[in-house]
């Protein structure tokens, strides 16, 4: 009998102490460790539930993998908040202050805060200066900030190639053409022209904004001397084509359109274009025939249904002028409806 009191007694008193540990709350370490599992595997959302409920979250360690999980979740301005104050709390180099200037830096700039992210995606250099993303995070915050000799140096690093060549200004230029820094953009075609007369795609692109700003003769002027150097370039022709068009000039525009079709028989505009040519020729059955053809590669563009439209128009198909024109106008209105 007493054997099995003796016995009973271990058996409770291991039951209470496993009870007791049951519920001993989670280490900080512990909720770190688990948390940073849940970023990893791509449930930033559980990892801030998870940290927002404990009673330490507004210690340093807590505060910073919250600021983490918000840039992982797509919160931007709460991580900026977060992490701001205490990332240079933590160990200076240590893994932990690196993603956090990291962190800071790619969320800063995502956020649009260019002036502010470039200190901080200029110290990740000491320590990713091969990472591209960060390098042309840190050469477009630069270009936005009008700082165009540091942008084309990081964009420069990212292509490899030599900073002041004509490649850097070419490259550096077609960026600042995304962001519509035309003003920009040209000054840098300048000088990659003037550092290498024959360097492709420079005089094609000075010629796409020349034609963009209506100086049609300039942009015919360009767009020749890009396709003297490099005449198997599809779109040079094509937007060879689209100043002729501009001018009214049909017979030039055609050969031109032509070419650019054989070069690349996969895209729309250059059909649309000879469509409307041979429309304005009159050459009804070869416009149909261009028409027809863009809309194949691009069902929804308007202006190949509403040409397509206009010329069952001038051959009396009533009803299938009526369904392009209709269709051009939905597709119009579908457009004004995304358009800001």
């Amino acid at each position: 009998m007493m054997k099995r009191c003796v016995i009973f007694s271990v058996l409770l008193c291991w039951l209470a102490t496993a009870a007791l540990a049951q519920e001993q709350p989670e280490t900080q370490a512990a909720a770190l460790a688990a948390a940073r599992a849940l970023i990893n595997e791509g449930n930033a959302k559980a990892a801030l539930a998870k940290l927002q409920a404990r009673p330490d979250a507004k210690e340093v360690p807590v505060t910073y993998l919250l600021g983490i999980a918000h840039y992982h979740a797509g919160e931007l301005s709460r991580a900026i908040e977060l992490l701001t104050p205490v990332v240079n709390q933590l160990p200076q180099d240590s893994a932990d202050w690196r993603e956090g200037v990291q962190t800071l830096g790619l969320a800063r700039y995502l956020a649009g805060h260019m002036a502010e992210a470039i200190p901080y995606l200029e110290k990740t250099r000491a320590w990713a200066g091969e990472n591209n993303e960060l390098t042309y995070a840190l050469g477009m915050a630069y270009i936005q900030t009008r700082q165009p000799a540091q942008g084309r140096a990081n964009l420069a690093r990212m292509f490899r190639v030599a900073p002041e060549s004509a490649a850097a200004h070419l490259v550096t230029a077609q960026m600042m053409i995304r962001l519509e820094f035309e003003e920009f953009a040209e000054a840098e075609l300048k000088q990659a022209i003037e550092k290498d007369p024959k360097l492709p795609q420079a005089h094609y692109l000075l010629g796409q904004m020349a034609i963009y700003r209506a100086r049609y003769d300039e942009g015919v002027s360009l767009l020749t001397q890009e396709l003297a150097l490099n005449p198997g370039n599809a779109m040079a022709y094509y937007k060879l084509g689209d100043a002729y068009t501009r001018q009214l000039k049909w017979d030039e525009a055609i050969p031109a359109l032509q070419k650019s079709v054989w070069l690349n028989p996969y895209y729309s505009g250059p059909y649309i274009l000879l469509g409307k040519s041979y429309l304005k020729k009159k050459n009804f059955a070869t416009a149909e025939g261009m028409l027809k053809r863009a809309i194949q590669f691009d069902p929804n563009n308007k202006s190949a249904h509403y040409l397509l439209g206009q010329l069952y128009q001038q051959t009396g198909r009533a009803e299938d002028a009526k369904r392009e024109l209709a269709l051009a106008e939905k597709l119009q209105n579908n457009l004004d409806k995304i358009e800001p």
